[in-house]
């Protein structure tokens, strides 16, 4: 039997009063949240088919729960799934419809949903973060996102519910050609782009496609004097989206991402239900999920009109991080110290608990990355 046990929380007696920050990170991963979610409830509603849905079953005695030490206070993870539902998102680079492993996650997001109020918190994990994707028996720190191509939605879920003391056992995978097909059935995105990006968004476009799967791939080139705010195509709009090596790096391609979904969010805002349907049957093909109809879309379905993102965020948190190159792991995002930012993390997911107490198993863990670091002077 898994014990399904963490780190000390209690019960805060008012809800938490911190300000919502709501112009912070929002990478394309929550376009999973309102592109698949939403979009899975109409099509239910209106069909009761899965759409060509992969699904991927994952036995419940697979799923791995950071356990407390005899003598240790610790709490059941149940505690936080009365009050919240937990949930990963994964986008992947799956151009070839392989959604279930073998190619790694370009995203990663924990969604959080208030049972009662319907508040959404979202969290992104940096994809070259430094974490252990094997077990504590099989140690191995790579970049968390290679842990989907080793081992699919599984292994994944393991990754971040260990490294992070997290109760998942629900997932949603996207193809980012979905991203890019829900971008044209919204008419395209109005975004600002700045001469630094031109190139690399033209050479994205490139690299991801050529003039057969796109025919208009060069007339998608966008000219480089064009700089200032213009309507970006699917195409364009996943391209941009990804763009990495610019000043700010991974972080500002979050930031990016951000003003893609704004856009997205506010044109499905106005759409119809039997226009989301028809998006869907051409985005679920690029999805997988073990989401169950009666436990998990149906019970969604009756609350979807009360849910609105509150604050999101990024993981590491930007005052717990650095930077550098680890070798044959190339350059990784570093948890300086995983103690505190899973602290924070809890913190920011779960603000009805409080003096949560991470678990051995990260604690460990912790220790491992700062050493792991130090091997190459970081």
């Amino acid at each position: 039997m898994v014990d399904r046990r963490q780190g000390t929380r209690r019960r805060k007696k008012k809800k938490s009063g911190n300000k919502v920050f709501r112009n912070v990170v929002i990478g394309i991963e929550a376009l999973v949240l309102v592109a698949v979610i939403v979009l899975l409830i109409f099509v239910f509603q209106a069909t009761g088919d899965k759409k060509g849905i992969s699904i991927i079953d994952i036995p419940e005695d697979k799923i791995i729960f950071n356990p407390v030490e005899p003598g240790k206070p610790g709490t059941d993870v149940t505690e936080v799934n009365n009050d919240y539902t937990t949930y990963a998102f994964f986008g992947v680079d799956a151009r070839n419809g392989t959604l279930e492993k073998g190619t790694r996650t370009d995203t990663i997001m924990i969604c959080t949903i208030d049972k009662e109020t319907g508040e959404v918190r979202l969290c992104s994990v940096y994809r070259d973060t430094l974490l252990n994707i094997g077990t504590m028996d099989n140690p191995s720190y790579q970049k968390c996102n290679a842990a989907y191509a080793y081992g699919g939605p599984e292994k994944a879920i393991n990754m971040l519910n260990q490294n992070l003391d997290l109760p998942i056992e629900k997932f949603i995978t996207v193809g980012f050609d979905g991203v890019m097909k829900t971008v044209d059935a919204v008419n395209g995105v109005d975004i600002d782009i700045r001469q630094e990006e031109i190139k690399a968004l033209n050479d994205y476009q490139a690299s991801m496609y050529s003039t057969e799967t796109n025919p208009n791939l060069t007339t998608d080139f966008i000219p480089v004097e064009h700089t200032g705010m213009q309507t970006l195509n699917g195409w364009q709009a996943l391209a941009y989206c990804r763009i990495r090596y610019t000043q700010g790096g991974d972080f500002k391609r979050t930031e990016r991402q951000r003003d893609v979904l704004t856009q997205i969010i506010a044109k499905a805002k106005k759409m119809d239900p039997s226009k989301a349907v028809k998006i869907c049957n051409d985005v679920f093909p690029l999805v997988a999920t073990n989401f169950k109809l009666e436990k998990d879309i149906i019970p969604m379905a009756e609350d979807i009109g009360n849910y609105e993102i509150v604050a999101s965020s990024g993981f590491p948190f930007e005052d717990k991080v650095s930077t550098g190159m680890l070798g044959s792991k190339g350059d990784c995002v570093i948890p300086v110290d995983l103690v505190s930012n899973v602290e924070q993390l809890h913190e920011f997911l779960y603000p009805k608990v409080s003096d949560y107490t991470p678990s051995e198993t990260v604690r460990t863990i912790s220790s491992d990355i700062k050493a792991e670091a130090a091997k190459y002077g970081k």
